[in-house]
């Protein structure tokens, strides 16, 4: 187990996936999962991109292989989560990477890339809200008061399932795969998983994106139930160099859902900036 030490009693899990040639210096493409997920749920982009780059999927603090911080409420916040990936790329030694986040996931990029410019080639966002309008707080909330709240009544599994179906991942084209995909987002620390959707609850990257000087990809669902035509917007409106693309469905899961689309585009934008395999 690949472990990074943090502050006392904090370590950062992190999956290194590297089939390129030995002699080839492949460039490094972070693949950051987004809230109460873990690098596991890459797992559909890693045959089709580990011939070209050297991936690397840490786990966010509280999630996955990472350990529970003692104290969630100061631990989980944008600085920490960002500090914990330059942290990573340090230790590393990585100078500069191509980043790509789902989600919450992209959102730390965005603040990574606009506040260490030099450590980002490339960003791509998969999904990538900038903040999380009224009307989603409201969906996700299933009548109990808010979303935190309907996490703690129902119970993580019931709530993680009924807005999956909802939003995420249809439950009839691959139920197998929705199934997985609740149960592995259930595994996750009940308080932590509450304690991260606070914080993306509160999060609002629109102060970053004037400072992103990286070209930018999105990956987004067409008519995205979390990610609306306004977002998208102000992504167009923000970035200097945004390229939009957009995978033939409404639910938010496009890197789960069409991961060889997803992947053809990852590889092909990073080439074009600096000649990666594409």
């Amino acid at each position: 187990m690949a472990e990074l030490r943090r502050e006392a009693g904090l370590s950062i899990h992190y999956q290194i996936d590297d089939f390129t040639d030995p002699w080839a210096h492949a460039p490094t493409l972070i693949l950051q999962h987004g809230n109460g997920r873990s690098g596991r749920f890459w797992y559909r982009w890693i045959p089709l991109l580990a011939r070209h780059f050297k991936i690397v999927r840490p786990d966010m603090r509280g999630l996955g292989g990472s350990t529970r911080p003692s104290d969630l409420e100061r631990s989980l916040s944008l600085d920490n989560l960002v500090g914990d990936l330059l942290a990573l790329c340090d230790h590393l030694a990585l100078e500069c990477v191509h980043y790509c986040g789902e989600s919450m996931g992209g959102i730390l990029g965005l603040a990574l890339a606009a506040l260490h410019p030099e450590r980002v080639r490339t960003l791509t966002l998969v999904g990538t809200p900038v903040f999380i309008e009224q009307q989603m707080k409201d969906r996700y909330s299933l009548g109990h008061g808010s979303r935190t709240d309907a996490m703690v009544r129902m119970g993580i599994r019931d709530w993680v399932a009924a807005t999956t179906r909802k939003t995420r991942l249809p439950a009839d084209k691959e139920p197998e795969l929705f199934d997985w995909y609740v149960d592995e987002f259930a595994k996750g620390d009940p308080d932590v998983q509450v304690a991260m959707s606070k914080l993306v609850n509160a999060a609002d990257a629109s102060s970053f994106l004037p400072e992103v000087r990286a070209p930018v990809l999105g990956l987004y669902p067409t008519s995205g139930q979390i990610t609306s035509a306004a977002q998208e917007a102000k992504l167009r409106d923000g970035l200097a160099d945004f390229t939009l693309v957009h995978l033939p469905t409404p639910y938010h899961m496009v890197q789960l859902l069409y991961p060889e689309a997803c992947t053809r585009e990852v590889l092909q934008f990073c080439a074009r900036h600096d000649g990666a395999a594409g």
